[in-house]
C-alpha cells in the first residue's frame, strides 16, 4: 500500500496549523463531499472508496516528509511534532460503490477533528471525483452499447500511470467487461482481453502468414484485426480462410476487428461476407475512437457490431474531463451540540445544504423503481405508511406527494472514531449491485439526449434550516 499522505494541497496544511495555533484543531467539524451539475453529467457512478479507506489507513508522516515540510520555513517545531503523531479518530459515512447518485447529494461525509479532516480534502477529492468520473463514463457508453459488451482499451491514452489503472478499475464498475490493462487486470482481478495489433500484421510478409501465424498460436480465441490494408478485399476474405481452415481442425475463430474506417458500412458489407462464408457464429469487434455518441449514431445506420473497445474517449472522460466534485463544511460541534454552516453565493447551485446529513431513496412499491432521493438531516425518519410530500428545493410550489412506497437509507457508516467498521465488497459485488441500482433507474433518466431531471429534494426540516440561515 502507498503512503499518500502528502497527496494534499499545501493550504490544508497551513490550515491545520492555524487550527492548532489557535487552539482550534480539536473542533469536530463535518465537511460534505458531492459533485455540482456539469455539462453532459446528469448522474453519476460513485466510485473510489475503497482507495479512500486505503489512503486513510496508510495516513502516516514520515521523516523525510516531515523534514521536507521544515524546509518550507513555514511551521514550527511544535507543529510538525503533532504532525509525527497524526492519526484519523473520526466517522466516515459514504454511499455504496457503484451506487447511482446524482447533483447536490451528499457522497462522502467526514466527521472529525477539523485538524484531521482539513487533511483528507485533497485527497478524498482527487480518488473520488477521478474515479466517478471514468465510472460514470464507462456508465454511458455501455447503456449505449445495449447487449453489445464494452471492453475498456484507454491505458496508453490516459493520463498517467494511475489514470490508467484506476481509471481501468472505475470503468469495470460503470459496466465494462474487461481491460486491456493488464496490472489493473492483476491488481484487481478482472478479465484481460486483447489480440494483436496493425504491427503483427505488418512485421510478416503477407496480411494472410501473419493471420495463419495467429491462429496457430491462439486457435481457440482467434480473432483477427482486419483493417491494415484492405479490410473488405483483403482483411476479411483472408480471415475466412484462416477460420476455415481452423474449423477443419475442429476449432472455432472468435471473429474479426476493424479499427478505422466507414464502421457502419464496413460492419455491415463484413457482416456478410462472413454469413456468406458460413460463419454467422463470428463476431465483429469495433474500436477506434469511439463513446456513446459514436455508437448511438452507428447503430441508427443499423451496423453489425457485437463489441466495442472502447479508450481515449473513455479512459479520459473526454467530453467532460472533469466531475466537479467539492467538499464543503457543513458545520462545527459546539460544547456537543452541532453548529450547521452554509456557504452563500448569487449562484442557488452553489449553495451548501447545512447540517449533518442522509440520503433516503424512495421507490415505487408496484414497480421497486426509483422515484426520487430526499436529503434529509441524520436523525430524520421516513413513515412508510403515510404519504410523503417532497417539492423542489428552488422552485418549491413544484410538489408532488407519493403514497405505496418505500425507502433505503444510501449511506453506510465506513468508520467510527477511526476504526474502519465497513466491510469492503469485492469489485466483482461491486459490480453486481451497481448493475442491480441501475436497473431500478427508468431509461428517460439514463438516455444521452434530454434526459428527464431526477428528483433530489431536501426535507422540510432541512430546507427550513437552510431557508433560515440564509436569512441571516
Amino acid at each position: 500500500m502507498r503512503n499518500l499522505t502528502l497527496l494534499t494541497d499545501f493550504y490544508e496544511l497551513t490550515m491545520m496549523y492555524g487550527y492548532f495555533k489557535s487552539g482550534k484543531m480539536n473542533d469536530i467539524a463535518v465537511f460534505d463531499v458531492f459533485f455540482r451539475q456539469t455539462g453532459s453529467i446528469s448522474y453519476s457512478i460513485f466510485c473510489g472508496l475503497e482507495q479512500v479507506v486505503e489512503y486513510i489507513e496508510n495516513i502516516k508522516f514520515e521523516k523525510d516528509d516531515i523534514e521536507f515540510l521544515r524546509k518550507q520555513g513555514v511551521f514550527d517545531e511544535d507543529f510538525l511534532h503533532c504532525l509525527e503523531n497524526f492519526k484519523f479518530t473520526g466517522d466516515i459515512f459514504a454511499v455504496r460503490e457503484g451506487t447511482v447518485v446524482f447533483p447536490q447529494e451528499p457522497l462522502l461525509i467526514v466527521r472529525a477533528p477539523i485538524f484531521q479532516a482539513q487533511l483528507l480534502e485533497t485527497a478524498i477529492l482527487n480518488l473520488i471525483n477521478h474515479q466517478t468520473l471514468i465510472a460514470t463514463k464507462a456508465s454511458k457508453v455501455c447503456y449505449e452499447a445495449g447487449n453489445a459488451s464494452v471492453l475498456e482499451f484507454g491505458l496508453r491514452r490516459a493520463q498517467g500511470p494511475d489514470a490508467g489503472i484506476y481509471g481501468a478499475r472505475a470503468a469495470i464498475v460503470g459496466g465494462c467487461v474487461s481491460t486491456s490493462n493488464v496490472l489493473a487486470g492483476k491488481n484487481f482481478d478482472v478479465p484481460v482481453g486483447g489480440t494483436h495489433a496493425h504491427s503483427w500484421v505488418m512485421s510478416f510478409e503477407s496480411e494472410l502468414k501473419a493471420f495463419e501465424t495467429y491462429a496457430e498460436l491462439y486457435p481457440d480465441n482467434c480473432l483477427l484485426l482486419v483493417d491494415t490494408y484492405d479490410t473488405l478485399k483483403s482483411g476479411v476474405p483472408n480471415a475466412i480462410k484462416v477460420f476455415k481452415k481452423l474449423r477443419e481442425k475442429g476449432h472455432k475463430p472468435v471473429g474479426i476487428r476493424i479499427d478505422s474506417g466507414d464502421l457502419a458500412y464496413l460492419t455491415v458489407k463484413a457482416r456478410k461476407m462472413l454469413d456468406e462464408a458460413g460463419f454467422k457464429d463470428a463476431k465483429i469487434f469495433a474500436s477506434g475512437d469511439i463513446d456513446e455518441r459514436i455508437i448511438d449514431t452507428l447503430k441508427d445506420q443499423k451496423a453489425c457490431i457485437d463489441s466495442w473497445g472502447i479508450g481515449t474517449k473513455l479512459i479520459t472522460s473526454f467530453d467532460n474531463p472533469s466531475l466537479g466534485g467539492v467538499y464543503k463544511l457543513a458545520g462545527i460541534y459546539e460544547k456537543g451540540k452541532l453548529i450547521p454552516k452554509l456557504k452563500k453565493s448569487d449562484t442557488a447551485a452553489k449553495i451548501t445544504n447545512p447540517g449533518l446529513k442522509k440520503i433516503y431513496r424512495i421507490y415505487d412499491k408496484n414497480t421497486d423503481m426509483a422515484i426520487a432521493d430526499l436529503i434529509t438531516l441524520f436523525d430524520e425518519k421516513i413513515d412508510e405508511t403515510k404519504t410523503l410530500t417532497i417539492f423542489h428545493p428552488e422552485e418549491t410550489w413544484k410538489q408532488i406527494t407519493i403514497d405505496n412506497f418505500y425507502v433505503k437509507e444510501l449511506m453506510v457508516q465506513v468508520y467510527k472514531k477511526g476504526k474502519l467498521v465497513y466491510n469492503l465488497p469485492t469489485l466483482k459485488e461491486i459490480v453486481a449491485f451497481s448493475k442491480a441500482d441501475k436497473e431500478t433507474f427508468w431509461d428517460e433518466y439514463k438516455r444521452r439526449v434530454n434526459p428527464q431531471i431526477y428528483k433530489v429534494d431536501l426535507s422540510k426540516k432541512l430546507f427550513n434550516l437552510k431557508s433560515s440561515l440564509l436569512k441571516k
